[in-house]
């Protein structure tokens, strides 16, 4: 089972404690990006306003119950496609 993104490019979500180096930094961070997915779960590409460099995240690492709900209808989808989205046997080379 495949998730697909809950938010979406200008989004702001919290991340769990404990994923930030500070425990007194703020968690909450703006979705600049979003990824193809990870073994099934939803990456993106976010940034904290104190950095200026940006973070890959999954699902997993989002507080769900303190983020705002982004995309509606943010079910899990099914699909019959499994493993990495880059297929090397299908990518050509020149010589």
């Amino acid at each position: 089972m495949i998730s697909k993104p809950n938010y979406k490019v200008g989004d702001f979500v919290v991340l769990k404690s404990g994923l930030t180096r500070t425990a007194a930094a703020d968690r909450r961070c703006e979705v600049v990006g979003i990824l193809p997915n990870d073994h099934g779960q939803a990456q993106y590409r976010v940034r904290f306003e104190a950095e200026n460099f940006e973070r890959r995240i999954t699902a997993l690492d989002i507080d769900a119950s303190e983020s705002p709900p982004g995309v509606a209808d943010a079910q899990p989808i099914q699909t019959s496609e499994t493993g990495p989205w880059l297929k090397t046997f299908s990518t050509k080379m020149r010589k």
